[in-house]
């Protein structure tokens, strides 16, 4: 019994794109800012430093300071 040669198998190259920081730096900009806001509503509103009177939106951001371990009363 005889076997005939196989071809070796190509190994594809990988090849990673290079991204210029000046396309993602607006970006983590904008997304540094939102989550400034986020954080300032969770941790901050109703103390304080409280921007908006009332408690709604204590009440809406309430479980998230829990979850975080923000006290909040």
């Amino acid at each position: 019994m005889t076997q005939a040669a196989a071809a070796p198998i190509p190994v594809p190259t990988l090849t990673i794109p290079a991204i210029p920081v000046r396309e993602i730096l607006p970006w983590a900009v904008f997304v540094g800012l939102l989550a400034s806001i986020a954080l300032y509503f969770v941790s901050s509103e109703q103390g304080a430093f409280s921007v908006f009177a009332g408690t709604g939106i204590h009440e809406w951001v309430h479980d998230g300071r829990h979850l975080l371990g923000f006290p909040c009363h």
